[in-house]
């Protein structure tokens, strides 16, 4: 064969093309010997065609292995009925192959190369070229280049431009660690590289780029997790002269056309709208699951009327607790107890329970009261006898039934009574199996508190970031009382993870000098850290405002995944260290002094 490059791709044949002479290239996914005749399952990108060898190349078919890169030369021919794959789009045809050239030979592999690689994570990683051979990986890779695609394509046609900012750029705060460049021309002078290109953005709104959008590689330097890695992808816009309904309604015509684009889904014309206070109390928390109920309830009508001195002690707790931090000029919201009803049909031994109050104290909760439902309609188990007598009462507040378990966390401070059950309910949600994965709930999060108080250092930050603007009716007061501003903040949530968030900015200099000033930013500081963009503002910026979805989670979730790594080509390992590259490594100390720089080294890093 002289010409070996393909004419066709592995899953482009049907039963239209039967007669047709093609040239096929890709790898050895199955073989299978029936007496002298050999079935060679070939496969590459775009899917897999099965290839049927006679004895006259038995020579050559006996020599293939599993992922042997091969090309072959043949015939499609129409399979006989009974032999019709119904699970393989190419199953109606074969390919009768006359020629094979051996391209590559592969060694005995590390693991095997199936829908989906069964190795375990660091494996995975370390042959990461294999892995994305997987048509698992190989699915999720594509999606999300069509993801992306689909993204440009929509924001381009609403007359968004794609611009790109910087990689290298000053270290500002903005709520991570920095990952920073030293530079070799300035000695002891550092880049760091974007956690976003917020700044920037900023900057394109006052140059007059009035729609603003780039895929942009972000950095992070903070511990990963599931859906979180050292250097990710998001969406990242910018308008000008918009409020915030205008930037959520692009943002839901954005991902209506990435949906129905790439997965064929329809979503709803307007998303759900909740405030953050009200998904707390309902949800206990900002990012809540709105594929499945069981909601959180207000226990704390019922405390007063039992003995249960846990409880009580509690809401005395958070009296005292409040009253002390008014004194102070702070106000925070007191005591909780709220309560979750767990559907019947759920089986719950006493060790279930108390592994889920060893989960809720994870989250600095104190415990986990509980009881359930009897079927005469009263109480039994765990905490019943104290509310025995209001068990009519409490079943009907509740909403709980015959069957239903109860639980129930109470604390001083209600923000760790609803963050505990409400971690409690995500993980219910999960393994009740609530959680549809082929179901897409997405909810805006409005009305976040522009301020939060740290307790451990004494003192007001900024809730997301320092250019955010307060909601316009909370101008006048805000220096009197930070901790009830909201800000023009909203988060964008999917299926319980946060995909995306933004805010209307700050664009009136004073403004912004009040707001570095609540946070104890002197104007000596702001003007170091951030008086570029600060200066800006003095030259007729324009209201404006944005939102950064996060490519990578937006694609995991579109996949039906729970880990970025699953969608990302090359990631990171839990470790922040990629085992295929052996990143990060040690460097030359000729690099070392080029930048001017010195490891120092301790006893634990020599050992």
């Amino acid at each position: 064969m002289e010409n070996n490059k393909r004419t066709v791709t592995c899953g482009s044949l049907r039963m239209s093309d039967a007669g047709r002479s093609v040239t096929l290239n890709g790898w050895v996914h199955r073989k299978r010997d029936h007496g002298g005749v050999s079935f060679v399952n070939l496969r590459d990108l775009y899917g897999v065609t099965q290839v049927v060898a006679n004895a006259e190349l038995s020579v050559i078919t006996a020599e293939l292995r599993n992922e042997y890169c091969i090309a072959v030369e043949g015939t499609v021919h129409a399979r006989p009925e009974n032999m019709v794959n119904s699970e393989m789009p190419t199953g109606e045809i074969e390919v009768y192959a006359e020629k094979i050239i051996v391209l590559n030979r592969s060694e005995v592999l590390p693991f095997q190369i199936d829908e989906e690689t069964r190795a375990n994570e660091d494996f995975r990683l370390k042959y990461r070229y294999l892995d994305l051979r997987s048509v698992g990986m190989a699915r999720r890779i594509r999606l999300r280049s069509e993801t992306a695609f689909a993204a440009r394509e929509w924001l381009t046609a609403q007359g968004f431009l794609e611009i790109e900012t910087p990689t290298f750029i000053k270290s500002t705060p903005e709520g991570a660690r920095d990952y920073l460049v030293p530079s070799r021309l300035h000695a002891g002078k550092f880049y760091a590289l974007p956690q976003s290109p917020q700044l920037y953005k900023q900057l394109l709104m006052v140059a007059g780029f009035d729609k603003y959008f780039q895929i942009a590689r972000c950095y992070r330097d903070e511990d990963a997790r599931g859906d979180r890695q050292p250097e990710f992808t998001q969406i990242d816009i910018e308008m000008s002269f918009v409020n915030r309904e205008d930037v959520l309604t692009m943002t839901e015509g954005l991902m209506r056309h990435v949906f129905r684009k790439t997965l064929n889904v329809q979503l709803p014309e307007r998303f759900t709208r909740l405030t953050w206070e009200e998904t707390q109390e309902r949800f206990g928390t900002d990012k809540p699951d709105l594929r499945f109920g069981m909601e959180l309830k207000d226990f704390a009508p019922f405390v007063e009327k039992s003995d249960f001195s846990a409880f009580k002690n509690a809401i005395a707790e958070g009296r005292y607790v409040q009253n002390e931090a008014a004194s102070k000029g702070i106000r925070i919201a007191g005591a909780g107890v709220k309560a979750l009803v767990v559907p019947e049909g759920a089986v719950f031994s006493r060790k279930r329970i108390e592994e889920l109050e060893a989960y809720a104290k994870i989250y600095k909760a104190k415990g986990l009261a509980w009881f359930k439902v009897s079927t005469d309609g009263l109480l039994e188990g765990g905490a019943s006898k104290f509310f025995a007598p209001q068990a009519a009462e409490i079943a009907s507040a509740l909403g709980a039934k015959t069957g239903d378990l109860v639980l129930i966390v109470a604390d001083a401070k209600r923000a760790i009574a609803n963050t505990a059950l409400g971690a409690i309910r995500s993980k219910l949600g999960k393994d009740l199996g609530l959680c549809d994965k082929g179901k897409f709930e997405f909810v805006w999060i409005i009305d976040f508190p522009l301020f939060e108080f740290n307790e451990e250092e004494n003192h007001w930050e900024a809730a997301h970031h320092l250019f955010s603007s307060p909601k316009e009716e909370f101008l006048g007061a805000m220096e009197k009382d930070p901790g009830a501003v909201l800000g023009d903040l909203y988060d964008l949530v999917l299926n319980g993870y946060e995909l995306a968030s933004g805010s209307i900015r700050i664009h009136d200099p004073a403004l912004q000098k009040r707001v570095f000033a609540i946070t104890g930013i002197n104007a000596e500081a702001a003007e170091q850290k951030f008086g570029f963009l600060t200066n800006a503002f003095k030259y007729g910026a324009p209201p404006h405002g944005g939102i950064a979805p996060g490519l990578d989670r937006l694609v995991m979730l579109m996949a039906g995944k729970s880990s970025i790594k699953e969608v990302v080509a090359f990631p990171k390992n839990t470790f922040a260290v990629s085992p295929m590259d052996d990143c990060p490594s040690e460097v030359e100390q000729k690099q070392l002094d080029e930048l001017h720089l010195e490891i120092k080294r301790n006893i634990h890093t020599l050992s």
